[in-house]
């Protein structure tokens, strides 16, 4: 069949490096680190201390205060991300078809906050079943979903993609099909997530997965680093507005980005580790590219999975070698999650915002935090390492990968007529 063309046409971002798109930018572009103490509760006695939070949020700003307590902080940031995002892309509501306009959203875990101090809460009470009438609608990954559309009015489908940290690129794809099979006009799409509570970063410590450099928060995230020592965990949203082309062309939208390609594998290896040989990261990549109609030459930026673990950073990398050959060597390849931590379920949604906005700026945010070169990686790639680099990007690939061995990669281009 033919297959419809698919556009970005509004952007919003909440992040732990600034809380507007053009903030978050900002921050990529001149190497700012999002981490600082953990300031959501008392993290003195974790082994990790420290994490990307969201600062200087009044949500009280952007959410009246009675329907705020209605949710969890994930929802809370995701509303706060769309209502940039459709403001950014001048919807006026009144103008398109709601039934044709839908929402995915992506959560690896949802309202973290809200059930474990409902859960506490019910511990360390007299056994009497007291709960907040609004636990469950707060926990539920889904929901943020549903209130994006109950607030917009958006009629056409509607879920939660659930795939670990490849959750926002997987409802980035599922919105990118959608769209081209003519199901959909509109999607607001991304991901959110808040998990910087006393279970969360226990629990990741608890599988030895967080970096533990308590003495310099700011350098704890080095991908690609000999000294690298797990990621941070960071918390916020982006959304993306995909949209129809002829559609944005007709109301006259602005247009940021072509979206051509996702692609979608398992590695059916391990629940936490990657494949040491980076075989689900190798075919995601090339499934994305055989989507997209491309050769990986017309690729010019990789912003990788990129976490700061030890095993992670090494099979993305062979992956990359594997899918590109000689050209990997003429790519630019970086990790932006040296700067805004690892946002779980929402990672994919800015990391695709900043893969399109080095499109659109002509600028490869840096991997920062490098000090100790590591013989695994080849010494010739270009890991754009502390400094932003200017070059024309026609095309940006970014990676997602999850516990469970879920893997996701799209692909933005420059738009051409």
């Amino acid at each position: 069949m033919n297959l419809r063309r698919v556009v970005v046409t509004g952007l919003g971002a909440l992040t732990p490096i600034g809380n507007t798109v053009p903030e978050f930018w900002n921050g990529l572009s001149n190497g700012v680190s999002g981490a600082g103490p953990i300031t959501r509760f008392d993290a003195s006695l974790f082994k990790t201390q420290f994490a990307c939070e969201v600062k200087n949020l009044d949500v009280d700003q952007f959410i009246d205060r009675k329907e705020a307590r209605k949710m969890d902080l994930f929802t809370q940031m995701g509303l706060i991300a769309a209502d940039q995002a459709i403001i950014d892309a001048g919807l006026d509501l009144e103008k398109i078809n709601l039934h044709r306009a839908g929402v995915i959203m992506g959560s690896g875990i949802g309202g973290l906050r809200s059930f474990q101090d409902e859960v506490t809460d019910f511990v360390k009470g007299d056994g009497t079943p007291r709960f907040n009438p609004f636990f469950i609608p707060k926990m539920i990954a889904d929901i943020c979903a549903g209130f994006i559309s109950i607030k917009y009015g958006f009629r056409g489908p509607n879920f939660v993609t659930v795939s670990a940290c490849a959750s926002a690129t997987n409802a980035i794809i599922d919105a990118f099909n959608y769209i081209r099979l003519g199901k959909a006009d509109i999607f607001v799409t991304g991901g959110t997530e808040a998990t910087i509570t006393e279970a969360g970063v226990g629990g990741f410590n608890a599988l030895k997965a967080l970096s533990q450099r308590n003495d310099s928060p700011t350098t704890a995230s080095r991908p690609f680093d000999k000294e690298r020592d797990g990621f941070v965990l960071g918390e916020g949203a982006g959304c993306l507005i995909l949209e129809d082309y002829d559609h944005a062309i007709a109301r006259g939208a602005k247009i940021y980005a072509e979206i051509v390609g996702g692609g979608m594998t398992a590695d059916a290896y391990h629940i936490t580790a990657p494949h040491p040989d980076g075989a689900g990261a190798t075919n995601v990549m090339l499934h994305a590219l055989e989507d997209a109609g491309m050769q990986p030459e017309d690729i010019d930026y990789v912003n990788v999975h990129g976490t700061s673990t030890p095993l992670g950073d090494v099979s993305e990398v062979k992956a990359i070698q594997k899918v590109f050959g000689e050209h990997a060597y003429k790519l630019n390849i970086s990790s932006t999650k040296s700067m805004t931590g690892h946002l779980l379920g929402a990672a994919g949604a800015i990391e695709a915002i900043a893969s399109i906005l080095s499109i659109q700026n002509s600028l490869v945010p840096p991997t920062i935090n490098h000090f100790t070169d590591d013989e695994e990686f080849d010494s010739k790639l270009n890991l754009t390492f502390n400094k932003a680099q200017k070059r024309e990007i026609r095309a940006a690939l970014s990676n997602t990968f999850g516990f469970g061995g879920h893997n996701a990669s799209v692909i933005f281009k420059k738009i051409s007529e």
